[in-house]
């Protein structure tokens, strides 16, 4: 396990909550109450953006099964904390602190994921400021990360002292900085149908279709939809596949197949992408240290967990059949949304 400060720290108390939902037994919940209080400490961690990844996914989850009001206060307090990373002046929350000598005010596609936090607060206090951030962030995101064919930049460094300049557009774990790093098109995908839900803004769902339809179409994806690392690494068919990618792309089209006129495409190509993950990416029982996904890859460019498990590909592949059995069994993915602030 990692620590709490890690990024990642999350995804296996979320795990662990999914497994609950499941299955509804009491030992599973247990276990998830359990990791879960090991992630308390993040909620005033202000160094970080990743506190939708770390808090939502672990206080999240566990609030939306059990509304235990503990994991509420530690929502609205993270959301708090989360929000001193907005500069007003460049519309966006910073992502990264590290590498100052590299980005002025680094804003990374991934961030898109964490607004669901703030869109949450507003939801639980009546507070528009969260809300009002996340917009801020998601237009700015939208009108700043993506390219003419809706592919999106992994790294796009702002001038934190005037709005509306960018300093560049680059990549940190994708093969180059004009390629479109695969995990990175799925946070987009998943960002904006999420972005739509809490907002009903069309905008967000035209761009989430947009950015779905680069993906399914892109002449590098393989036949099982399993994307490589990077749809533009050099040596395909020979470079390591992201089960992780799929696993979110999954996951978000299913949610947009349930706003989109094109929604029967969008979820047959999720059924696809879990049958394939299902059939040939997972691991064993008993194998891999428990994990679900092999073949996952972190950041090549690193050589970092390369063809290897990670725990957020397992979140997002259970979130993703949870979602596909909602949706066979004619539920609904959400209630009462959006919200409109």
């Amino acid at each position: 396990l990692v620590t709490s400060r890690d990024w990642t720290s999350g995804f296996f108390p979320g795990v662990l909550w999914y497994l609950y939902e499941y299955t509804k037994k009491p030992e599973w919940k247990k276990e998830a109450e359990a990791f879960t209080a090991l992630m308390e400490k993040e909620k005033t961690n202000g160094t970080t953006h990743d506190m939708g990844f770390k808090v939502y996914c672990s206080f999240g989850t566990g609030y939306a099964l059990t509304k235990d009001a503990h994991y509420k206060d530690v929502i609205i307090e993270s959301a708090r904390t989360l929000s001193t990373r907005f500069n007003k002046t460049a519309g966006v929350l910073r992502s990264w602190d590290h590498n100052k000598q590299k980005w002025d005010f680094p804003v990374i596609i991934d961030n898109m994921m964490n607004l669901e936090l703030l869109f949450a607060a507003t939801r639980l206090t009546g507070d528009s400021s969260f809300y009002k951030i996340s917009v801020s962030h998601a237009d700015n995101t939208l009108k700043n990360h993506f390219r003419a064919d809706y592919s999106s930049y992994h790294v796009v460094d702002y001038d934190s002292t005037q709005y509306g300049k960018i300093n560049k557009k680059t990549t940190h774990q994708g093969y180059a900085n004009e390629s479109a790093w695969s995990r990175g098109q799925g946070w987009a995908l998943y960002g904006y149908a999420m972005c739509f839900r809490e907002t009903g803004n069309k905008a967000y769902l035209s761009h989430a279709e947009k950015v779905a339809d680069y993906i399914l179409n892109h002449p590098n994806m393989p036949k099982d939809l399993v994307p490589y690392w990077d749809f533009d690494a050099p040596a395909i068919p020979n470079e390591p596949r992201d089960a992780s990618a799929a696993a979110v792309i999954a996951s978000g089209l299913y949610e947009l197949s349930t706003y989109s006129k094109n929604g029967a495409k969008y979820r047959k190509a999720a059924d696809k992408m879990m049958e394939s993950l299902s059939k040939n990416y997972r691991a064993s029982i008993g194998e891999a240290k428990g994990f679900l996904l092999l073949h996952s890859t972190g950041s090549k460019p690193s050589n970092s967990e390369v063809d290897v498990p990670l725990s957020y590909a397992d979140y997002y592949y259970l979130e993703a059949l949870l979602r596909m059995k909602k949706l066979n069994e004619g539920k609904k993915l959400y209630e009462g949304l959006p919200i409109k602030k």
